[in-house]
């Protein structure tokens, strides 16, 4: 890879998480190194369009505001560089989180001052506190770099975004995914107008993304890398060769290890009921409004569970960075608590989701709707 070239700026660092180097591997797996067209103006004009239809839908379905500035929203049409740069700037905050604690476990077996120095230890921590920025951002420009293949819109993944009324579609996954299935195009359109406007509801709210944004950054800083595991890998490495350091790059096991912590363990549960929850609400948004926006619903539907299923190489590293699992289990997860709470309390029930930090559900509720129900005071809907 061309960045290889210049070492010196290669192992050039600017704190936990080497940027640059994320940046730009990144846009490179994104591109395949090869420069993108711009988008074409009427496919911008068009999705601008259907992303008006979707706004008036999602608004009159949620009764949520769908704006976190007080501007109107904006779907914008990008290229997969230009979405991955965007993503990197947007996630930094999390990711250099994960960079200082995986960071600290790397340096973690550095001597004791009181301790008769070992050389060969105090190189292996000087080497770690150098190669650990560049790992960190090897493994985030190359998960971002692979979601830009994969994603079709912003929040493919529920991670907040910093406040802001513009949402990306990225215009050649769009049009690949229609044609791959054989879908219209513009049905595949308006379905991420739809899904990416309601996640941007939700995940505005407040409390959702304060809720979201700690659950996140406590994963993040819940790892205990092995510090004898990395010294052993910082010992195969040759700086003079590419190909030692992109070995290294390709294993996320270099600097994650193969285990949970004991405290990812017990933010897991609360994590993923929160996710659950949004993806199971968002699944029902969409369906509801687009069973009678989109001619081919039911094909886009089998089509899209179908992608869900086969997971890239980007979102198994999403799930092992950030804790986000996102398997046909947590979806179905997701849409049986929805199910649930419309069954026993109707649209109205469900639509006290997000009222406040107080009614976002527990693991238990997420399993139990009536719990969760109960626990609210919603009134059952009396079938009889």
């Amino acid at each position: 890879m061309p960045f290889f070239k210049d070492l010196a700026k290669l192992f050039a660092s600017q704190g936990a998480l080497n940027v640059d180097f994320a940046k730009q591997l990144a846009q490179w797996v994104a591109t395949e190194g090869v420069a993108e067209s711009n988008v074409d103006p009427v496919v911008r004009i068009r999705t601008e369009e259907l992303a008006r239809v979707a706004e008036l839908h999602v608004s009159a379905t949620t009764g949520l505001s769908l704006t976190a500035t007080g501007r109107p929203i904006t779907v914008r049409t990008t290229q997969r560089g230009e979405w991955a740069l965007k993503t990197l700037d947007d996630w930094r905050p999390l990711l250099e989180r994960l960079a200082t604690s995986l960071g600290q476990g790397a340096v973690a077996g550095t001597p004791e001052a009181d301790i008769e120095p070992d050389p060969e230890t105090e190189l292996l921590g000087g080497i770690g506190q150098l190669i650990v920025p560049l790992l960190m951002g090897g493994q985030a420009g190359s998960m971002v770099g692979h979601l830009a293949r994969r994603v079709l819109g912003q929040y493919d993944l529920p991670i907040p975004r910093p406040k802001s009324d513009e949402v990306m579609v990225i215009a050649a996954n769009v049009d690949q995914f229609a044609e791959d299935w054989s879908l219209p195009v513009d049905d595949v359109r308006l379905w991420v107008c739809l899904s990416d406007i309601a996640h941007h509801a939700v995940l505005n709210r407040p409390h959702v993304r304060e809720r979201l944004e700690t659950l996140l950054q406590d994963y993040a800083a819940g790892f205990r890398p092995d510090p004898g595991a990395i010294e052993s890998r910082f010992g195969e490495l040759d700086p003079t060769d590419p190909e030692s350091i992109n070995n290294i790059l390709g294993d996320p096991q270099a600097l994650l290890g193969a285990m949970q912590s004991d405290e990812q363990r017990a933010l897991a549960p609360r994590l993923e009921a929160l996710v659950v929850a949004i993806e199971g609400y968002v699944d029902w948004v969409v369906d509801t409004t687009g069973r009678k926006l989109i001619a081919s619903y039911q094909a886009l539907a089998e089509a899209l569970r179908r992608r869900r299923v086969e997971r890239g190489d980007g979102d198994k590293l999403v799930e092992r960075l950030f804790g986000l699992e996102l398997g046909q289990r947590q979806f179905d997860r997701g849409g049986a608590f929805v199910k649930g709470v419309i069954e026993r309390a109707g649209e109205d029930g469900i639509h006290k989701l997000w009222r406040s930090a107080e009614t976002l559900p527990t693991p238990n509720e997420i399993d139990a709707p009536g719990l969760w129900l109960a626990r609210l005071e919603i009134d059952e809907v009396n079938e009889g």
